[in-house]
């Protein structure tokens, strides 16, 4: 019985096939190899882009999210630089290099040394160590239908020129909520201790990073907004602190900041701000640039 035209169509297709050169077909083989690697890798590197919208504190507001270094990844602030100036006309810069390590599912520990530096414009100048940081922050849930809450402890040390007298301990709650449009997020902070023991005598108030933010309580409300497409945030806030010592009056201070994205690796930014309120009313600038890596060898089976 004859064959239809449409399977001897079909057995021609397939004879065809066959005379494809081995070649062909194996190049074939490795394209096909090498999307499916990209397409299996193309989740990680989405993943990778998410971290510019996970504020730290000071990089570049003072308010921060509740959420913690990835486990087994480092996070070191290369050049987080803080400049103040006083009505007075006395500039003090703050550099507070630091290192944060995912050490825990949903946590992580970090060390900062922040140094200081204080002009007064009359030729007396002041540069020194602010103490050195010891900071643990614990995630205690993910966003559902409750904000996603984190727990910190501080506890900056009593060395260098500028550094308190003695050890300071200090205790931090945040809140951070998610809509389509925006973050919210919530800070409170209590500082334990006499208010006569954060900072050493003679040494100049609000000198910079470390010295310059022990406050006996500290509260206030951030919001920032992502565009995903530029790997971009953009954020204000506004707080209040009570610096330590008697007598003090509670400062209020807002401040604007952007966050960029410059690979999957590298972030970099900055702010502005103004204190409202209180005895110095001075105008500050941050600008920080941050690498995440991470280490194969403490991965875990490495």
């Amino acid at each position: 019985m004859p064959r239809s035209p449409k399977l001897d169509r079909s057995h021609d297709v397939t004879a065809r096939r066959s005379r494809i050169p081995e070649r062909c077909r194996s190049r074939f083989g490795l394209m096909s190899l090498c999307a499916s690697l990209f397409a299996a890798a193309l989740p990680q590197a989405v993943q990778a882009q998410t971290d510019y919208y996970n504020t730290d504190r000071g990089r570049p507001l003072t308010i921060e999210d509740a959420y913690a270094t990835e486990r087994y990844a480092f996070e070191l602030q290369l050049a987080p630089v803080r400049l103040e100036r006083t009505p007075g006309g006395v500039y003090q810069w703050g550099v507070e290099p630091e290192i944060a390590y995912g050490i825990l599912p949903r946590t992580h520990v970090e060390i900062g040394a922040p140094i200081s530096y204080v002009d007064t414009g009359r030729g007396a100048r002041r540069s020194g160590l602010a103490g050195v940081e010891l900071s643990l922050l614990h995630n205690l849930n993910v966003e559902t239908r409750l904000p996603a809450l984190a727990i910190v402890g501080d506890v900056l040390l009593p060395v260098g020129a500028f550094g308190p007298d003695k050890a300071v301990v200090s205790a931090t709650g945040i809140a951070t909520r998610t809509f389509t449009w925006a973050r919210f997020h919530l800070n409170g902070q209590y500082t334990f201790g006499n208010d006569d023991s954060g900072q050493q005598s003679g040494s100049a108030p609000r000198a910079g990073p470390g010295a310059v933010e022990v406050s006996r309580w500290l509260a206030g409300i951030s919001v920032d907004r992502t565009s995903p497409l530029r790997s971009i945030l953009i954020g204000a806030e506004i707080f209040a602190r009570r610096p330590r010592g008697q007598g003090n009056e509670v400062e209020w201070n807002t401040a604007l900041g952007v966050r960029k994205q410059l690979s999957p690796h590298f972030n970099v930014d900055g702010g502005v701000g103004k204190q409202l309120s209180g005895d110095g009313r001075s105008w500050f600038a941050t600008f920080g640039l941050s690498r995440a890596f991470a280490i194969r060898s403490l991965f875990p089976g490495a």
